[in-house]
Formats: structure tokens, sequence, C-alpha cells
């Protein structure tokens, strides 16, 4: 069989139903809308969501929680993280997100204490945990608040 060889399955298509086009087609005057009603009307007829005039599920089902508008989300590195940079290196979130650590800054850089640091470090972020400030320290390392 081959590309020039295929026809249709014969049924397969049907000629489009042309309505309002006069007595004459079978389908004019009420153009197969019947009489009146919602349905009948332009843009009549219920939404996909409409449950019969029953309560809506949007409106059964509980609500819960409650969604801070102006939250501060922060990009999170672990200081395990940080063991990849060469020692003294300044670390930027620029660079955090070169090297693929973090995707996005979002409302910045958070470096929090998960794991250990044995390389004396320069950490540029927005924000430091407290136990994340005591173990670059630790290491010989120094701590930068960006922007600060």
């Amino acid at each position: 069989m081959k590309l020039h060889e295929l026809k249709r399955v014969p049924g397969s298509r049907h000629r489009v139903k042309r309505v309002g086009r006069g007595p004459g087609s079978g389908h004019g005057k009420t153009s197969t809308k019947g009489h009146k009603g919602q349905k009948a009307r332009s843009g009549g007829g219920k939404p996909a969501w409409f449950e019969g005039g029953q309560l809506p599920l949007h409106r059964r089902v509980p609500k819960r929680g409650f969604h801070r508008p102006f939250r501060q989300v922060y990009a999170v590195v672990n200081l395990k993280d940080l063991e990849r940079f060469e020692a003294g290196a300044r670390v930027t979130p620029e660079q955090l997100k070169e090297t693929g650590l973090i995707k996005q800054l979002k409302n910045g850089v958070k470096i929090l204490g998960e794991g250990e640091i044995h390389k004396p470090l320069h950490i540029v972020a927005h924000k430091f945990s407290r136990s994340a400030v005591e173990k670059i320290q630790q290491a010989g390392g120094t701590v930068e608040v960006f922007g600060g």
C-alpha cells in the first residue's frame, strides 16, 4: 500500500448540517433548536460545572489553611553542597545559579547548616541560619549578607 492509494472509509465523512437556510432545507425557521427556552437562545445552555442547582462542589468541600500573599520564599542551599567550591573562593548567588545548585533566585538565597564544610569560603547570600554561620567561621570562612 502506498500513500497515493489511501482512500477514506465510506461513511467516515459527513456533510455539514447547514441550519437557518430556509424551509426547503428542512433545517429552517427554528434551526433545529425547538421553540424558545434557554437552549434556543444565543449563548444559551449551562456550563460544564453546573450541577442542576445542587450546592456546587467548590462550595461543598471544606476550606483549610491560609495563603500569605506577601510571603518571602528563599532558594535554599545546604553547607554540604558548597564543598564543591575551591578553598578561598567567593561564592555568590549568581555562581550558585551557574553551577546548578539553585534554579531561580526567588526572594534571595538562604544558606542552611546541614552537613559540614572543611574549606574557608567567602559566602555571599541574602540570609544565613545560625548554625551555618558558626560552621563557616569554624572552617575559617567569612559570611557576607547580600546587599548589606
